[in-house]
């Protein structure tokens, strides 16, 4: 299995966390976003989209987004299940993971802020205060749905889930963009919790092997 990544890509992050917790061998081939290695015409044939991550089954089924990729391993691979087979369990697991993925991530990710700066030409102060901006209020709605659902060390349950695999890399962003994060305890809890487990310690992109300070 073949896995299409870049470091600092919260989509990417995401999934490397779903391959640590299923234990899933694969190979991981770094695709360099800031200088546009995903636009490369041989890596735009795999993945239409022109975006990270990419999985490469060893079948040669070839799956952009990472939000399929999710579903498709824990289909694959069942253990542990990360989307809950409950139909009310599995509803509020995949609340949270969209209103990160769906919500918050596109607003604030690399070729969104880009666009902000060389097409719109915004200074970097706007730029950054529109990510703090969105950021806020993605939180806000995702500590809501935290107090509703009691979390404690996961989003639900007492066990990991893909919205802890969605949470984790949202909350590093935001971190490294310097976000006030302290009116979020129940998300702080979650993520402490999780940056503590050997699979999400593995995933992490300080550890990759294209990591860059």
């Amino acid at each position: 299995m073949d896995f299409y990544s870049f470091f600092n890509s919260s989509t990417s992050y995401r999934i490397r966390i779903v391959l640590a917790l299923k234990k899933v061998d694969f190979n991981l081939n770094p695709v360099n976003i800031r200088v546009m290695e995903h636009k490369a015409e041989d890596y735009v044939r795999k993945n239409p989209a022109a975006n990270v991550p990419l999985l490469v089954d060893d079948n040669g089924f070839e799956l952009g987004q990472s939000m399929a990729i999710a579903d498709y391993l824990d289909a694959r691979f069942p253990e542990p299940r990360l989307i809950p087979e409950d139909l009310e369990k599995r509803a509020r697991v995949l609340e949270v993971a969209n209103l990160i993925s769906c919500d918050m991530h596109p607003l604030n990710n690399l070729r969104v802020l880009r666009y902000l700066v060389k097409e719109l030409g915004v200074s970097e102060e706007q730029k950054n205060a529109w990510y703090h901006h969105w950021i806020a209020e993605g939180f806000k709605s995702l500590e809501a749905l935290l107090e509703r659902a009691d979390s404690g060390n996961y989003c639900f349950d007492n066990q990991v889930s893909l919205a802890d695999c969605c949470l984790v890399p949202q909350v590093a962003n935001a971190a490294r963009m310097k976000c006030d994060l302290t009116p979020y305890p129940r998300v702080l809890r979650v993520y402490e919790h999780c940056t503590s487990l050997p699979e999400f310690k593995a995933a992490a992109p300080a550890v990759q092997p294209d990591y860059q300070p």
